[in-house]
């Protein structure tokens, strides 16, 4: 059995894995598509060799992504925040309250938000980004929401998508609501 590889080409070794993975094609394929010879993609992927940087380059090339993919350390795979902590951004003009739990990135091009939302003031929101869709799942309380001409009420568990790049509104039926919105951008 070969000795575990050192960090930086261990680092490689998984990033080369799961990007051919994701892609979803062949040693034999990936190396073709690179130039470069099965074998020494082979070692790569398990953590041998000393690769040069023509190598590592060829190889995001022919996986359509940035150097930086198959040479920085992975961030934890687990990431949390707890009830109460994370970025709180409230509403000027209804008693609603936003906390961005993680952004989209270059592939998956959606946001989501922890809204806490209590009776009173509607929520009227302006359109977003044309072809913005907006998901939700009510956790506690009961609202009503949607584009200002088809409004829902939804209470627990209940789901609701909606076009987010027309106006649209949120309101409290009961006092502690709270919802997960999901914007997804196209």
């Amino acid at each position: 059995m070969p000795p575990d590889p050192s960090p930086p080409l261990a680092t490689i070794a998984a990033a080369l894995r799961q990007e051919r993975q994701r892609v979803g094609i062949s040693l034999t394929e990936l190396a073709r598509r690179a130039g470069i010879a099965k074998s020494t993609l082979s070692q790569l992927e398990a953590g041998l060799g000393n690769p040069s940087m023509e190598t590592l380059w060829a190889l995001c090339v022919a996986l359509d992504i940035p150097f930086s993919r198959l040479v920085e350390p992975p961030a934890n795979s687990v990431r949390v925040i707890r009830a109460g902590d994370g970025p709180r951004v409230r509403s000027e003009h209804a008693d609603f309250t936003g906390t961005l739990l993680t952004a989209g990135t270059a592939h998956a091009r959606r946001d989501v938000y922890l809204i806490e939302l209590e009776p009173g003031r509607i929520r009227n929101a302006e359109p977003h980004t044309p072809r913005t869709v907006e998901h939700l799942v009510v956790g506690t309380g009961r609202m009503r929401c949607g584009p200002e001409h088809e409004q829902v009420e939804l209470g627990p568990g209940d789901y609701a998508t909606f076009a987010g790049d027309a106006p649209h509104r949120y309101e409290a039926l009961e006092p502690g609501t709270f919802f997960v919105l999901i914007m997804e951008h196209s």
